[in-house]
């Protein structure tokens, strides 16, 4: 409150802006209950407790079974810890992996103890074990499988296909072998099917596949039917039908259940599924358009850079649809002043002309800040934001750095020239950090792979003659000029993997940069010749095949 007084008063007195930048702020509660072991713990054990009740079925040798089932339940709070560290650290991530496992197989036990009771079809005349066995079918083994594996990626899908369908298969004692295979293969084919589902027609694409994988397991084991192959006649072949359709109901129901369910669960946890990078791709978000009329020179270089940045994620099997948004969006910051950089400036104009070094470094350094803010105000998810905040690093604006240096070794040169002894104070100290970026930074694969295409893109603008061999080694010097300078350090982006990045960045650039066949110059004379010479009244030269056969 004081703050805020304080700088009103600057406000008034002409001595502070009145404009607020948005920031990202994180608030001290959020990040220990986020990160905290304590946090942690309590969503492991209190978890744990709902799946072990949800399991048990209070029968003679439950003690036995809940003691398997408690080890079930630490081999996978193990198997993440061990192999999954990032997911392991955020509590988050584990209240939606184990929230999701305890949902899974309540469900399942819902639908197995209601099939007893539940109504049949009308016009069937079933019995008990007719409809205990119509339930059993469309019970969605892949529910929670597919969920994870659109929210956490594959390998987390394959991890929920195997536990939820060891819990399955415990729920009313013993081991239903029925229950373990069809849940676990199901299980695979959902976090399978799933891997490259860009929009929510391909997730019901999945679940058709799904649903005929369960298809064809339920007929091996014998659930469907019975077929009596001696007599067809006597075959019922409307409960046949009900249980084909039962079987794909299972997957297909599941998929149209989390096509449903997916905004509400990216909202809550922040995740960014590719269904929602491919919407966020659309290139008539307001932010661009303005950027094509006011930034016309920064659209294009996101345009270019995007290009850059999918390909080279798509070579190492980062996420490309997040590497070519971000490009969209990591430079929006210049829409608050573009005639400051370079592509936009028109008519030869340089609106640096009459700036201090110092001043001209301040104006570039904050079109980071500026597009926090406006990604803030357009509400763009946390993985724009991230890129914006990050792709220069800690680099230098080594432009405006050198020329600052240079003015002020004129400025010592003159005054040794006039044989004047003045002090150090008369001096302007250039400070490198004065011309720094504030960071972060790079801190995943994609912010990594977009900071290098940026810087790239640029600095392919300058060559005067572009062939392919200047075009590797423009890659290759400016990859090392970024490991050099420890701009990569915090990612974890592989030697290996940046060899391949580098690789897609020449073969990108070839095809974008490629040059053009001179056409000779024309005169109408020329012209004229030419059309005499081929004959007479300008006739093509199909014309001319046509006339003599």
């Amino acid at each position: 409150m004081l703050a805020f007084f304080a700088r009103q008063r600057l406000i008034r007195r002409g001595l502070a802006s009145g404009k607020w930048r948005r920031r990202l702020r994180s608030s001290e509660l959020l990040d220990t209950l986020r990160f905290g072991f304590l946090a942690k713990a309590l969503i492991v054990l209190l978890l744990g407790a709902a799946l072990m009740h949800s399991v048990s079925s209070g029968e003679p040798g439950a003690a036995e079974r809940l003691l398997v089932q408690v080890l079930v339940y630490f081999m996978a709070v193990a198997l993440l810890w061990m192999n999954h560290s990032k997911i392991w650290a955020d509590n988050s991530r584990l209240l939606l992996i184990f929230g999701t496992l305890v949902l899974h197989v309540q469900v399942v036990r819902w639908i197995s103890l209601a099939a007893l009771e539940a109504n049949v079809p009308s016009g069937a005349d079933w019995s008990a074990l007719d409809r205990k066995q119509f339930w059993e079918l469309i019970l969605p083994y892949a529910f929670g499988p597919m969920l994870i594996s659109m929210l956490l990626g594959q390998r987390l899908g394959v991890v929920l296909a195997i536990f939820g369908s060891l819990f399955g298969a415990m729920l009313n004692g013993g081991l239903n072998a029925r229950a373990l295979v069809v849940g676990m293969i199901s299980g695979f084919a959902a976090a399978l099917m799933t891997k490259d589902v860009r929009r929510r027609s391909g997730l019901l694409k999945a679940g058709i596949v799904v649903g005929c994988t369960t298809l064809v397991l339920d007929l091996l084991m014998g659930q469907i039917g019975p077929l009596l192959w001696s007599n067809i006649a006597l075959t019922r072949w409307d409960s046949i039908g009900w249980q084909v359709f039962a079987t794909l109901f299972s997957g297909v129901g599941a998929a149209l259940l989390i096509s449903g369910i997916l905004p509400v669960l990216e909202s809550l946890f922040g995740i960014t599924t590719p269904i929602t990078w491919l919407e966020l791709a659309d290139l008539n978000h307001p932010l661009l358009k303005r950027m094509t009329l006011d930034a016309p020179g920064t659209y294009h270089h996101s345009l270019m850079v995007a290009q850059l940045a999918e390909a080279a994620a798509e070579s190492i099997g980062a996420n490309a649809a997040m590497a070519r948004v971000c490009s969209y969006f990591h430079d929006i910051g210049k829409l608050v002043k573009p005639e400051y950089f370079v592509e936009n400036m028109r008519h030869g104009r340089d609106a640096h002309a009459d700036l201090a070094p110092t001043m001209s470094a301040l104006v570039i350094v904050a079109h980071v800040k500026e597009g926090v803010d406006l990604a803030i105000k357009h509400r763009l998810n946390r993985e724009i934001i991230d890129v914006i905040q990050q792709h220069h690093g800690t680099s230098t604006v080594y432009y405006f750095y050198r020329k600052a240096l240079q003015q002020a070794e004129a400025l010592r040169a003159g005054t040794d020239a006039l044989g004047a002894t003045p002090d150090e104070e008369d001096f302007p100290e250039v400070r490198e950090e004065s011309f720094r970026y504030h960071g972060p930074k790079p801190q995943t694969r994609e912010c990594a792979i977009v900071s290098l295409a940026d810087s790239i893109e640029s600095a392919s603008r300058s060559m005067e003659k572009t062939t392919p061999h200047r075009i590797d080694q423009l890659v290759e010097e400016m990859i090392q000029k970024r490991l050099a300078q420890g701009e990569l350090k915090e990612c974890d982006l592989r030697l290996n993997e940046l060899a391949e990045v580098a690789e897609s960045f020449k073969r990108t650039l070839r095809s974008m940069m490629h040059s053009r066949i001179a056409y000779p110059k024309s005169t109408p004379k020329r012209e004229s010749h030419l059309l005499e010479r081929n004959g007479s009244g300008g006739a093509s030269d199909p014309d001319r095949r046509e006339r003599h056969g």
